[in-house]
């Protein structure tokens, strides 16, 4: 797959060079690593990270070492502020101001002492997720094993998968399938899938040829190692002369990860947010020859800076008028069991 890769510039398996944006036309993005952060949360300003690869290598077959540890992770807020902050949100949606928001905790371990190739391979085995990548950039490793697809490109097709709504595997396989059955029938979940759909139909209508949007697949249920998880696909004909820029443009941040209407949703999640979310819920991938990608969306991923020593995750939901403030704290908490289960680790208190 397309999304699996290491890009470690100056060092084995693979090498490479910075480039800015400016630097960059539209047939010299091809074979190039790019990593989308955020730079202003508050007003959706991007911030594109663009790399030219010289040599690139599958995941597999090179991860050696062990994970040390056990890391204890510390939330950024307590229980009982991140439920005051789902209650604000709540009064936000009940008054207008939004119909969604994505809002997330980050939880940090330091001082962290790991091996981040053999953590890496941790992460993959655990999750068994689709896209798996890893990046080294100067004093920062990223570390990623995503469900979730924010944009392919084929051609002149791009697609689209939000995921909203989500459930834990059951003990066993009729508990498993009657929860998968419960997760399908959730009108709240379905709910927040509809709205990130509207808002992805809506980002992808922006580059889109009249007509061409269509949703192919509406809150199927995906199956993941540790959870089920609601999936829609969203699809559409690019125009001519499109370029790499003008479809980050259009649909970065991704509708699963900030809400609508995005822009408002995004200044909410920045205010009540108790951390910058820098390349979390950004996205990262590599640009082929022809101009085709795939870019995965960067959660269920590890960010480790070995100069700080200082290994963080983060997780979120969606925040809807149905919401529950306890539930949302919880699906945090069920969210964070693939990262916790690669690092060895634990959650304290917050300051502990």
């Amino acid at each position: 797959m397309q999304g699996n890769f290491v890009y470690i510039p100056g060092e084995d398996p693979a090498t490479g060079e910075l480039v800015t944006l400016g630097e960059l036309q539209h047939d010299y993005l091809a074979d190039s690593f790019v990593l989308v952060r955020y730079a202003e949360p508050r007003i959706c300003a991007i911030r594109p990270e663009f790399y030219k690869v010289v040599s690139r290598r599958q995941v597999t077959g090179f991860l050696t070492g062990t994970v040390t540890g056990p890391a204890s992770f510390r939330p950024c807020i307590s229980r009982e502020a991140y439920l005051a902050a789902v209650a604000r949100l709540k009064d936000h949606i009940q008054q207008g101001d939004i119909y969604e928001v994505n809002y997330c905790v980050r939880f940090t371990a330091n001082p962290a002492a790991v091996q981040p190739l053999a953590l890496f391979r941790e992460l993959c085995t655990v999750s068994k997720a689709p896209y798996r990548m890893l990046a080294k950039l100067g004093d920062e490793y990223i570390l990623c094993a995503s469900p979730e697809l924010f944009l392919s490109k084929s051609g002149g097709r791009l697609r689209t998968k939000p995921i909203k709504g989500t459930i834990s595997r059951g003990a066993d396989a009729p508990d498993d399938a009657l929860r998968k059955t419960e997760l399908s029938v959730s009108h709240k979940d379905r709910t927040e899938n509809v709205m990130a759909v509207d808002v992805a139909r809506n980002d992808l209508s922006r580059v889109a040829t009249r007509g061409s949007v269509a949703v192919e697949k509406l809150c199927q249920i995906e199956t993941f190692a540790t959870v089920h998880q609601m999936v829609s696909t969203v699809t559409c004909t690019l125009r001519d002369k499109t370029s790499f820029s003008d479809i980050l443009e259009a649909t970065f941040p991704m509708a699963s990860m900030t809400g609508a209407p995005k822009r408002k949703a995004m200044e909410l999640a920045g205010i009540h947010e108790c951390f910058d979310r820098g390349p979390y819920s950004g996205t990262m991938g590599i640009i082929d020859r022809n101009g085709d990608f795939e870019l995965p969306v960067l959660i269920r991923s590890l960010f480790y800076n070995t100069k700080l020593s200082e290994l963080w995750f983060a997780t979120g939901g969606a925040i809807t008028h149905l919401s529950q403030p306890q539930e949302e704290y919880e699906e945090c908490l069920l969210k964070a069991r693939t990262m916790l289960n690669a690092a060895n680790g634990t959650i304290g208190h917050p300051g502990a």
